[in-house]
């Protein structure tokens, strides 16, 4: 499972589940690009630790949903690197409501990010890896994209569009030898899920067949999976971490 010798950039990686894919990345030999927009103390932190282990990691930031700093940020870690031949796809952010009472602001902040973020990301780092002709995307989507959550339709439209263009574009690079699939996790112990209400989280839990909340580990671990040699057949997939949430 060594990724020593491979370069991986992940957005959205100062916290929560993409803090600790960049931990399993590193710690299989990868230098890892940690991505964050506003939380750059957290980004540090994550790198002095994975630096700490013996690792190796840089911080970068943009805003995935700014095309211009994508691209710009991306040209930067290319001129030092020459290829990224990793791409985690995680920066994700939610705006819940109703959809009655949902703002066009809050359905095109969420649909920008999670979506339009996954697009100008994997366009900014795809040509060196066709090139190279080998490379591995993997995108985080979610459950609410699979089944659809009540207050979150734009949060469910923007993973299951994540989806969907896993799907696409995988068909379109396999022939390159760059896979794409996706992770879509369930209820995740992450500032997100612990936001919840208890009563609304213990519901969700109720209706998981392990009878637990997942760790950001365990998402990590897929991750790490699809990136490695193990997965060099495996593409267009849909991984889920969801202890059996959905089925």
């Amino acid at each position: 499972m060594s990724l020593e010798g491979k370069t991986a950039l992940i957005s959205g990686a100062s916290r929560g589940i993409g803090a600790e894919i960049a931990r399993e990345l590193a710690g299989k030999g990868a230098l890892v690009y940690i991505n964050y927009n506003r939380s750059e103390e957290r980004a540090k932190a994550v790198r002095e630790e994975i630096e700490g282990n013996g690792g190796r990691a840089e911080i970068v930031k943009f805003d995935v949903k700014n095309a211009v700093e994508v691209s710009k940020s991306v040209k930067g870690i290319l001129s030092v690197v020459k290829k990224i031949d990793i791409l985690v796809n995680n920066a994700g952010l939610t705006r819940d409501n109703i959809f009655a009472m949902m703002k066009d602001s809050d359905w095109s902040d969420v649909i920008d990010t999670n979506l339009g973020g996954v697009f100008s990301l994997t366009k900014a780092v795809i040509r060196p890896m066709i090139k190279a002709r080998w490379g591995r995307i993997v995108n985080l989507t979610s459950v609410a994209g699979q089944y659809g959550n009540p207050g979150q339709a734009n949060y469910s439209a923007s993973k299951a569009g994540v989806i969907a263009l896993t799907k696409s574009i995988a068909r379109e690079l396999a022939p390159r030898n760059i896979t794409v699939n996706a992770v879509s996790p369930g209820l995740i112990d992450t500032d997100m899920a612990m936001s919840l209400p208890d009563d609304a989280r213990d519901t969700i839990i109720s209706k998981i067949p392990c009878g637990r909340i997942g760790t950001p580990k365990e998402v990590a671990y897929a991750v790490d999976f699809l990136v490695s040699k193990y997965a060099d057949y495996i593409t267009g997939q849909v991984i889920g971490v969801n202890g059996g949430l959905y089925m």
